[in-house]
């Protein structure tokens, strides 16, 4: 997943902390947001509510997608579309369109019911996008802890030898 020259530059990006930090809340806000349009949809009822949650998702979309961007510069030296993050920046570009095309639906005047069943769409792509990245980044653990054991085990090698 990183070479130990990546790991290194991972660990001291500035916004990695940053990711690690919005992923959750911007998951946490999907689940609010994602339960309001549901509910709007099965009721007719909190169309407001909806709506401000999923503005407030929207952001919290863009804000790790650019925060994400620096991130891949830092590690992987593209700003996006890095040959090791492809197929998750490819999932992020569908996540994001498919937020943003609730504003062109909102402008083209659909009723309120069609707005909230794009955004529903939207909620969908977003959560296959975050399953991969959850995989992605248990797999990255593991490997940062494998690394970890091994550098330990052969600096445990060379301190025996030294005695």
């Amino acid at each position: 997943m990183y070479t130990p020259e990546q790991l290194v530059r991972r660990e001291a990006s500035p916004w990695t902390r940053v990711q690690i930090i919005l992923a959750p809340i911007q998951f946490l806000a999907f689940l609010i947001s994602f339960f309001l349009v549901v509910r709007y949809l099965m009721t007719e009822q909190g169309y407001l509510a909806a709506t401000i949650s999923v503005w407030i998702k929207i952001a919290l979309i863009w804000a790790l997608t650019i925060t994400g961007m620096l991130w891949e510069k830092d590690v992987y030296g593209h700003y996006f579309m890095a040959r090791e993050f492809f197929w998750e920046d490819l999932g992020n570009l569908i996540a994001i369109l498919t937020h943003n095309a609730y504003f062109i639906v909102q402008w083209s005047g659909w009723e309120r019911r069609s707005v909230m069943v794009v955004m529903l769409f939207a909620y969908i792509t977003y959560l296959l996008n975050a399953t991969q990245f959850i995989i992605k980044g248990i797999r990255s653990g593991q490997e940062r802890r494998r690394l970890r054991a091994q550098s330990l085990h052969s600096q445990e090698g060379l301190q025996g030898e030294l005695t």
